[in-house]
């Protein structure tokens, strides 16, 4: 007879799935992919590493789980964000989401983005930058129908913009300060208006 979990159980192991994502996110915030580890997060999480193998068979398994997550809100932010307006509004909206909530947690948006990490979490930036470059394409797409901007290959143009936004941010995030170039402020409207420019905005 298989056994089953009483509803007891399930939430103390809900619980503690609950904490081991916390803790593992409160680390990656602080350390970067490369600070942290399995007995880093059950620590912070206040639970045994035994116990945490119990939910994730390695710190590659855990961090899928995590990027997953977090990529998924950055997704919901930029998509939400770039739904109303003019092209250029939503354009600049892609951009100004996606920069400004990195720049605000470099440490962690490295490790999102460019930090060194094994294949399985590689795979998981790929899905990230998809995602984005289909929040670029749908605003470019409403652009070249409403007239804001001439016709061109909307899936090109947009992957060419995540990759213009994400190599100018990668060095700040690394850093953690934008000491090596323009501050903040400076450089996001920058980026916005060479995404307009790029895309042959008037």
């Amino acid at each position: 007879m298989a056994y089953r979990r009483t509803p007891a159980v399930q939430q103390r192991l809900d619980a503690q799935r609950q904490a081991i994502a916390a803790a593992a996110v409160a680390l990656l915030t602080e350390r970067g992919y490369q600070g942290l580890s399995i007995s880093a997060v059950a620590e912070r999480a206040g639970i045994a590493t035994g116990s945490l193998y119990r939910h994730y068979a390695d710190k590659s398994e855990l961090m899928v789980s995590i990027f997953r997550d977090l990529c998924g809100r950055e997704v919901d932010a930029v998509t939400s964000a770039a739904a109303n307006g003019t092209a250029a509004t939503r354009v600049g909206a892609v951009v100004e989401t996606f920069a400004y909530r990195a720049l605000r947690n470099p440490t962690l948006a490295y490790a999102l983005l460019a930090e060194p990490v094994d294949a399985a979490l590689d795979a998981e930036r790929l899905v990230l930058r998809r995602a984005f470059a289909g929040a670029f394409a749908d605003a470019i797409r409403y652009g070249i129908t409403t007239g804001e901007f001439p016709p061109q290959d909307a899936d090109l143009a947009a992957a060419a913009l995540v990759g213009a936004v994400g190599e100018v941010l990668t060095g700040p995030l690394q850093s953690g300060t934008l000491h090596a170039g323009p501050t903040p402020p400076e450089t996001v409207p920058a980026l916005v208006a060479l995404s307009l420019r790029a895309l042959g905005a008037q």
